[in-house]
């Protein structure tokens, strides 16, 4: 029996090539997008790393680059806040073209680690540098950007725990 190749179903792994190709696409789309609604990005981002001194952590001998002023970049902080929401929202999307194509748990777990890290950005952006007004400020959001790195990653771990044991 001849069949036409074009009418069967696509095999698991084209499906996630696929959703790969258009997620990869889709945040260069948002990140074009970024970029045309937000006029004079360019000469924000300028200023922002030539204003990056070494400051001192508080409470230690450490000192890391931070910007002189960092209340004087809020606009590049409220782009930085726009580019995180709409990865999230890109990542809630892929969640739920992951579970409608019955991806595998490592895929679903893995765009619940972004959709948190991504998310939990945003929230420390706005919470932290949208309305910073002390250098401080800076490394705290710093250690929270850590801190939900390490959230997203426990996140992922307990997904595929949960799943190996009920699942």
């Amino acid at each position: 029996m001849i069949t036409d190749s074009s009418t069967h179903a696509l095999t698991d792994k084209r499906k996630e090539t696929l959703v790969t190709y258009v997620y990869v696409g889709t945040i260069f789309i948002i990140l074009s997008l970024v970029f045309i609604l937000n006029t004079g990005i360019s000469g924000r981002i300028v200023n922002f790393f030539s204003s990056l001194t070494l400051a001192q952590v508080p409470g230690t001998n450490i000192a890391l680059p931070a910007p002189s002023i960092p209340a004087a970049h809020t606009q590049l902080y409220v782009i930085a806040f726009q580019f995180t929401i709409g990865i999230g929202i890109l990542e809630i999307v892929t969640l739920m073209v992951r579970i409608l194509l019955h991806s595998p748990i490592a895929r679903k777990a893995e765009t619940i680690q972004n959709l948190v890290f991504w998310l939990g950005t945003s929230f420390l952006i706005m919470t932290y540098l949208v309305n910073i007004t002390l250098q401080t400020e800076w490394f705290v959001f710093w250690s929270g950007i850590i801190l939900v790195g390490g959230l997203a990653l426990v996140t992922r771990a307990l997904i595929i725990l949960l799943a190996k044991r009920y699942g």
